[in-house]
């Protein structure tokens, strides 16, 4: 029977906030093999993300509130030897299920979010690299991985506008998860891009990125010749908009209000609008 903790720290729900790069790629295959499109499913948000979000937690050690967590508990040494057991369940169905491509690409995966957490390298304490890996690797990298395991002809041909998209998406909101965060990463030794540009240019940095996240969606209806594509996202993104200018303007008025309960909640608003939008396109195609 596995610790109450160990369950907690590998935050099975966080992984839906990921669900939509998941969407989008599957979207996006012209021919969808739907028996590997469900053990890609398995494979990423059972095994691999809850995976990554229980070694992070192992080497975090975090006291106060993360990501999908108001009250994390203390990790143990059991939590470390299921994130292994995990990985190599994931790599080893992964090459029997798709093939060695997609097998190495969760490696790839794996290692990189390693990378990010562990203490002997550590690439969450720089600001720049550790917000590049967190957007690239969760965002085109993933995108890649799912449209190539998911298509039936396994095509390398990924669109490369779609993996940008990808990428802008995960930049768009990620650095918000941090806000909250500020004197725990300190502490740590921990400099995100969220401290580097401060609560308030936290916000202008988002609107930034998640106005090139648009405008990739722009581009590929153009491309498609289909202007649904983005009436459809600027339709369906609106409450993500307007939840966003809302806690902009609380912030600006009062920084206190960059707190954990907002930051989850502009998580789930925004996840959940980009999983609407990407299962409508499903439908549409």
């Amino acid at each position: 029977m596995l610790q109450k903790s160990t369950i907690q720290l590998l935050r099975f729900h966080f992984s839906i906030f990921l669900l939509p790069v998941f969407l989008f790629a599957v979207s996006q295959v012209a021919q969808v093999n739907l028996w590997h499109t469900f053990f890609v499913f398995i494979i990423l948000h059972v095994l691999v993300y809850p995976s990554s979000n229980g070694y992070n937690s192992y080497m975090d050690k975090d006291e106060s509130a993360i990501g999908g967590l108001s009250k994390p508990m203390m990790p143990t040494k059991e939590l470390f030897h299921l994130t292994v057991i995990m990985d190599t369940i994931a790599i080893i169905a992964g090459i029997i299920v798709i093939d060695l491509t997609f097998g190495i690409g969760l490696l790839l995966y794996i290692l990189a979010s390693r990378a990010y957490s562990y203490r002997g390298i550590r690439l969450k304490k720089y600001p720049l690299i550790g917000y590049l890996t967190v957007i690239v690797f969760q965002g085109g990298f993933i995108f890649a991985l799912v449209y190539y395991g998911c298509s039936v002809e396994r095509s390398l041909n990924i669109p490369l506008v779609c993996m940008l998209a990808s990428t802008f998406l995960i930049g768009g909101y990620y650095p918000l998860t941090q806000i909250y965060q500020f004197e725990e990463d300190e502490k740590d030794g921990v400099k995100t891009i969220s401290m580097l540009l401060g609560k308030r240019g936290t916000f202008i940095f988002c609107s930034i990125i998640f106005s090139l996240a648009a405008t990739c969606i722009w581009y590929l209806s153009y491309i498609h010749r289909n202007d649904k594509i983005l009436y459809l996202f600027l339709a369906i993104m609106t409450p993500v908009l307007v939840y966003f200018l809302w806690w902009m303007n609380a912030v600006w008025k009062n920084p206190q209000k960059a707190d954990f309960k907002n930051s989850l909640q502009m998580n789930i608003i925004a996840s959940g609008c980009t999983c609407i939008y990407f299962i409508t396109l499903l439908f549409l195609r």
